[in-house]
């Protein structure tokens, strides 16, 4: 197909990634990242893919047991611009994961249900749905500051954590073995109507007034 000759597929590395995370991701934060990928057209970077070590020791030790837990990656990030054919993020995310398959790999996603999103994307590339995470909430640190900086003063204040949907891929020659030692249940894919948030615009976090039991977003 036309869109599969147009693109091309490249390892990249961490500041190749910069531009497209910080300000085009909604999230707009770096997280940790071991492999990074670029989507080009021609000699233009149109889109970034990147995986990571999580940073919930819980979930690597949670997801396998402690025996498998340095395999658990996470799919961390990705984004690419707007205006590209249809099934461009999943041939983005199949490709990436093929550059991938001889690696001994967990690998991790979600897609915050919070946000309005489904994991269409996983779904069409074949990963496993392993249910939602539950809501929860997490110390509030003031808006873009490290928890190294936390203040006691906002005790009462706490950043919420919507529910999200679990996905799971395997890949290299363990990947038998991590499916049988995965503790998660396999649950039928969820359905519904997926929301598009615009490319570059932040979406900003729910902060919960514990005192009053009232909420504002930064």
């Amino acid at each position: 197909m036309r869109s599969e000759i147009m693109f091309q597929v490249r390892r990249i590395e961490y500041q190749d990634t910069k531009d497209f995370i910080l300000n085009k991701h909604y999230a707009q934060r770096m997280p940790m990242i071991t492999y990074a990928f670029g989507l080009f057209r021609d000699s233009e970077m149109v889109g970034v893919c990147t995986f990571g070590k999580p940073v919930s020791n819980n979930l690597c030790y949670g997801i396998c047991g402690h025996e498998y837990s340095h395999m658990v990656y996470e799919l961390n990030r990705l984004i690419v611009n707007d205006g590209l054919p249809k099934n461009t993020l999943s041939r983005f995310v199949s490709r990436c994961l093929k550059r991938l398959k001889k690696e001994d790999l967990l690998i991790v996603s979600y897609a915050d249900d919070g946000k309005g999103h489904k994991g269409y994307i996983y779904q069409a590339t074949n990963w496993i749905y392993t249910g939602k995470t539950k809501q929860r909430t997490e110390k509030y640190t003031g808006k873009n500051k490290h928890s190294r900086h936390y203040d006691n003063s906002m005790n009462h204040l706490r950043k919420v954590r919507t529910s999200k949907h679990r996905y799971v891929f395997c890949t290299g020659k363990s990947r038998k073995k991590l499916l049988k030692a995965m503790n998660y249940t396999v649950e039928p894919y969820p359905k519904g109507e997926n929301t598009r948030y615009k490319l570059g615009n932040r979406i900003k976090d729910k902060i919960l007034n514990k005192d009053d039991n009232t909420h504002f977003y930064e």
